[in-house]
């Protein structure tokens, strides 16, 4: 007998970036609101979405787009919340004392906010134009999942989707989805070819997350050329067999819905019972 579904849908923001924290703001509410119009349950924005990405120069002058959470920023993203009664996952660049952090937040479905998670893996590229070392602090939260309305989630920033480590805890702590706010391209002057296999690549690792997990994940990635980038938008949501539900295109804005049925979590681990047939006394990790 098949399980009941236990359905949760997730909308996913994929658009290019406007110059000013304001314009994205006001865009990036009207995009939510057309994916909350449309059965959304919990939202995921694309990795620092109020500006430009930022950090392919070393400028002092970008430090004045970090701002504290919370703020009149993220209180927009907590009335959305409450008004829509839809979870909201944000990434911001955070200003705390006197350090800076790439920076997750959540709210719940009635406007709580639930917590913030600070990207730990920092890209320091700045060949490629990924110079984020000089922006941001490695994160200082660890890495716990947080309990919504609609499903226990984990939410973990862009660079982070590449390392194992932090979707095997979330997954051993409960989440049963995986949020990856993501910024991510190729250079505009740079190999063609050699961009496509990194395109390629960062799809595979992420449902290779889904798959050794048992988990849905989700990434929520900008579209458009800023200065020395092309951005691959490429959007999507996988199950946990690794099935593609959805993927946006390349080069176009995109308001995904897409329905999870969270009771293939269990379904699928009783075949593939990756997390309990671990053998911990035979590896150890460092």
């Amino acid at each position: 007998m098949k399980s009941p579904k236990n359905e949760v849908v997730l909308g996913l923001i994929q658009t290019s970036s406007e110059a000013t924290p304001a314009q994205n703001l006001e865009k990036h509410l009207t995009l939510m609101g057309q994916a909350a119009e449309g059965g959304a349950q919990i939202i995921c924005l694309q990795e620092l979405f109020l500006s430009p990405y930022f950090c392919q120069t070393n400028d002092d002058q970008y430090f004045t787009l970090a701002h504290a959470i919370p703020d009149k920023h993220t209180d927009s993203l907590a009335g959305f919340a409450k008004q829509h009664q839809v979870v909201v996952v944000g990434s911001f660049f955070e200003k705390f004392g006197d350090k800076y952090f790439n920076t997750a937040a959540v709210w719940d479905a009635d406007g709580t906010f639930l917590g913030k998670y600070r990207k730990v893996h920092i890209p320091d590229d700045p060949h490629n134009f990924y110079s984020e070392m000089y922006y941001f602090t490695p994160g200082d939260m660890g890495i716990t999942p947080f309990k919504t309305r609609y499903a226990t989630i984990g939410v973990q920033v862009c660079w982070d989707q590449w390392f194992p480590e932090g979707a095997r805890s979330l997954a051993l702590q409960g989440a049963q989805i995986l949020f990856y706010p993501t910024a991510i391209g190729w250079p505009a002057a740079g190999d063609p070819e050699i961009g496509a296999t990194e395109h390629e690549a960062w799809i595979t690792v992420q449902r290779g997350h889904a798959i050794s997990n048992t988990v849905f994940v989700a990434a929520a990635n900008r579209i458009g050329r800023e200065d020395h980038l092309n951005f691959w938008g490429s959007s999507f949501v996988s199950n946990p067999f690794g099935k593609l539900l959805h993927r946006a295109p390349v080069d176009q804005q995109e308001v995904l819905i897409v329905p999870c049925d969270l009771s293939q979590i269990e379904a699928v681990r009783k075949d593939w019972p990756f997390l309990s047939c671990r053998r911990m006394e035979s590896y150890s990790l460092s």
